[in-house]
């Protein structure tokens, strides 16, 4: 163990020379230098973690400037100059000179950047020029700026190959990466260290990969007091060319599952770095076999430390300073299924027993008998506790949504007809942050991940009465199990769901047969042979192993291929990173604040939130400007209005819409000729006959936001959703309203309104549940009628926000539009696919 593990390996802790004090990284006392700081570890036995070096402990004589460094390659650069400990911005003169350059880079290219730093107003005398002169010397400052782990350049040799340019390796060794992740103190309040059970109902819950079996497993073949720092590597073999000379390479990213997977599936977390490019090659002969060949010798030398690491473990410091006596296990590998085959070859000593592996030809023929790639020597093979069959996860991308376009989807649409399908999707009432195809859906040959799950939401009951009843239970039942595969905890009983919904597909999958609507190119195809439907029944197998697969979805993996590696993004994306660190770094130092994290509980609840910003936002919020990035989502439970039950919180601007009028106004506007006797009734019921409010002039507000929290994680707030009731204009004939579920009623909402009746109040047409999902098996879905009875309740009466798709029959009214949907159709269907919280929800009620 060595004394480097008293600093962090995170970039930030690179900059401990800019400090005012010292912390002990156990204690957290502060010492005025560094010997007082390396005199108390020595002598304090709860603290002298590490031996501390001799020349470290050695004061500056009298008059003397005394620095201490470490060597460039021991991961911690630990340096005294005089000039740093006064200012907190070198290179820069001061905080001024810093947000220029950061706003000049971020704006300008170089030569503009030149031109205006020769402009005579920057050197006047009136105000201080900036200490560079030139694009090229500001950068030169950006350079200077601590960047984390050091980037190198192998070259590999294939001797006895000819390739068509030399093998270039570009990588980051993955051990000092993943101390770069794990030691960034943003994360201090959203990381996990121990393994833990939790038992719902007696039943165990699986979620992070903390709480799976996998990693008890794990932890009981480790010594005493060691940590899991769970490695996940991630590639895509979308060719890179930028920052590679121009050469096609493969980048591959690195992040560890002690971090919470609600933080680390957002690729703009910073919870993922890139640690190398692999290198694409061509070689004359073999090029398929000799690529994957290099390829596992690229892997094996970026992870060579992670591997050692997880054999006899290592001294790393956590994001809060803690010092732990780490291990490294490989225990997920996110890529889609070609890769996953590439990495899956298992090693071969049967069959190298019997041909040399370097006679390719005569190797490659005997491993293909075998179904095997021919790759004895797999990255991971010397890798401790790495096995392919717990860490190649479930690929809810590739495997769930890809299923559905290509196959779930298309088959659809030879039942249904192109133009019937078109028309139906475009007759669907548009609902606020859902994609609405108002041309259809059947020209699109490539869709991105949103529109795949806006069409998945509704597709069961747009195929509703046109397909035969087995086939849309068949549909029914993959498109359940794709919803629940996405579930962010599981227990055994929700496991064996899935596996009963996959039952049920195989036992109705001959109606898709019958119905000829799986077919190639020129004839029907009369078996399911797909490799992504046979992956299906490997979800049940992993979740226990592994926690939700959720959280190893290879979304994330093609998000970081835009913000990390893009030609046009990468570049920014790194400086910007770098800048960003060091911003923080520099702010926290300058105030005197401390690098623990603690965070507000204003933001405890939110989902999505901007890990940095949350955190200057709690103890210098008046900075909160300087950093750039997603701002969190308004937490509405903290001043909205609440429901009854404090589950749902509801959101109306100050300012309405319309002011002071009366209801015979609103008659005319919402065309409503029941309203004034509905608010008459109402305001008798709470407030009594002859009431003064009955002559009290109206506000009306067209939308209010309504926010719940997670189903799954009640801890957790959703963004608000918007419910609009817009008036009869030339585009919304019929007026533009939204469907909200209420709450039973009751007698007593008089005794529960405000006297004076300041509640916000809905006035709403009702639908009647005229069958439920068990009157209908093959849909599963409630059905309703719109009853035309208008009501009026208080706001907070509302629980959900929900969709109706119309019951279309066997053929849909081509002169219905999405505006006029819910106004010319009497008989709907509740979509439990609205949304997966909805899904949850209703899955508790009625399964």
């Amino acid at each position: 163990m060595t004394h480097q593990i008293l600093i962090t390996s995170y970039l930030m802790r690179h900059l401990l020379d800019l400090e005012m004090s010292y912390n002990c990284p156990t204690c957290a006392i502060q010492f005025k230098s560094v010997e007082d700081l390396c005199t108390h570890l020595t002598d304090d036995p709860q603290c002298n973690g590490v031996p501390v070096p001799l020349s470290v402990h050695q004061p500056a004589g009298p008059g003397e400037e005394r620095t201490a460094r470490y060597h460039e390659n021991s991961g911690s650069i630990y340096a005294f100059n005089a000039h740093h400990i006064h200012n907190m911005y070198y290179p820069f003169a001061d905080r001024e000179e810093w947000e220029l350059a950061k706003f000049l880079s971020e704006n300008l290219n170089q030569g503009q950047i030149t031109r205006f730093l020769k402009l005579l107003w920057v050197k006047s005398t009136t105000q201080k020029a900036p200490a560079y002169t030139s694009a090229q010397q500001m950068f030169t400052f950006i350079d200077a700026l601590p960047r984390g782990p050091k980037w190198r350049c192998m070259t590999i040799k294939t001797e006895g190959y000819i390739t068509t340019h030399p093998v270039q390796l570009i990588w980051r060794d993955a051990l000092e990466v993943m101390q770069h992740i794990s030691g960034n103190p943003v994360f201090a309040n959203d990381m996990e260290f121990d393994p833990y059970e939790i038992h719902v109902n007696g039943e165990r819950e699986y979620g992070e990969w903390m709480s799976s079996q996998r990693t008890h497993d794990i932890q009981d073949q480790l010594p005493p007091g060691a940590t899991i720092v769970p490695i996940i590597p991630a590639s895509d073999k979308t060719p890179v060319t930028h920052q590679t000379g121009a050469l096609e390479m493969h980048p591959m990213f690195l992040t560890t599952a002690n971090i919470h997977s609600d933080i680390r599936m957002k690729a703009t977390t910073h919870t993922w770095s890139c640690m190398a490019y692999m290198p694409i090659l061509q070689f004359v002969c073999h090029p398929d076999f000799l690529q994957a060949c290099v390829w596992h010798q690229c892997a094996d030398i970026v992870c060579e430390n992670l591997k050692i690491t997880a054999t006899t473990g290592t001294s790393m410091v956590d994001s809060s300073g803690h010092a732990c006596y780490t291990f490294t296990p490989l225990v997920a590998y996110t890529t889609d299924l070609p890769e996953q085959q590439m990495i899956a070859c298992i090693t071969l000593h049967q069959l190298c027993q019997h041909v040399d592996p370097w006679k390719v030809q005569q190797f490659q023929e005997e491993a293909k008998v075998c179904y095997l790639s021919g790759v004895q020597l797999p990255f991971w093979h010397n890798w401790h506790f790495s096995d392919p069959a717990f860490f190649l996860a479930p690929d809810i991308l590739h495997t769930l949504h890809k299923m559905f376009f290509e196959h779930i989807f298309e088959w659809c649409k030879e039942v249904l007809g192109a133009d019937e399908l078109n028309s139906r999707f475009h007759s669907q009432h548009k609902c606020i942050g859902t994609q609405h195809f108002s041309q259809g859906v059947s020209h699109v040959q490539q869709m991105t991940r949103w529109e795949h799950w806006d069409i998945q939401r509704t597709i069961v009951t747009t195929i509703a009465g046109v397909a035969d009843a087995d086939f849309i239970q068949a549909i029914c039942a993959l498109v359940d199990f794709i919803y629940q595969a996405q579930s962010p905890t599981f227990t055994p009983s929700s496991i064996n769901a899935m596996t009963s919904l996959l039952a049920e597909f195989h036992h109705f999958k001959g109606a898709i047969i019958n119905a000829e609507a799986r077919r190639g190119t020129s004839s029907p195809i009369e078996h399911f042979k797909i490799p992504k439907l046979e992956l299906f029944a490997s979800f049940a197998r992993a979740i226990p192993n592994l926690g939700a697969p959720i959280q190893f979805t290879y979304e994330t993996s093609e998000r970081m291929l835009i913000t990390h590696s893009s030609r046009s993004k990468s570049s920014a994306f790194w400086i910007g990173k770098i800048q960003h660190a060091f911003d923080l770094y520099a702010l926290l130092q300058s105030k005197t604040l401390s690098l623990n994290n603690l965070i507000d509980n204003e933001f405890e609840e939110v989902i999505d939130i901007d890990l940095t910003f949350s955190w200057i936002a709690c103890i210098v919020p008046e900075d909160v400007s300087h950093f750039h990035g997603p701002h969190p989502i308004c937490n509405h439970f903290l001043k909205g209005l609440l429901s009854e039950d404090n589950t749902v919180t509801f959101h109306v601007t100050v300012s309405s819409d319309l002011a002071d009028k009366s209801s015979n106004l609103l008659v005319q506007l919402y065309h409503l000729p029941n309203f004034p006797n509905q608010l008459r009734s109402f305001i008798e019921h709470v407030n009594g006959p002859g009431s003064h409010f009955q002559t009290h002039l109206l506000k009306v507000w067209n939308k209010f936001h309504l926010q719940l929290h997670l189903d799954l994680r009640p801890h957790l707030v959703m963004p608000s959703q918007q419910v609009q009731a817009y008036p009869l204009s030339e585009t919304f004939p019929f007026r533009n309203c939204d469907i909200v579920l209420l709450q039973s009623q009751n007698d007593t909402r008089g005794s529960v309104l405000p006297p004076e009746l300041a509640a916000p109040l809905l006035y709403m047409q009702l639908f009647e549940v005229i069958s439920h999902p068990q009157d209908d098996p093959a849909v599963m879905i409630p059905n309703g009628t719109r009853t035309r009875l208008g009501t009026i309740v208080s706001l907070t009466d509302v629980t959900h926000t929900i969709e109706l798709i119309p019951e279309y029959s066997e053929r849909v009214n081509r002169n219905v539009t999405s505006m006029t949907s819910l106004e010319l159709y009497d008989t709907f269907y509740l979509n439990s696919f609205s949304d997966k919280e909805w899904y949850h929800s209703l899955h508790a009620d009625f399964c």
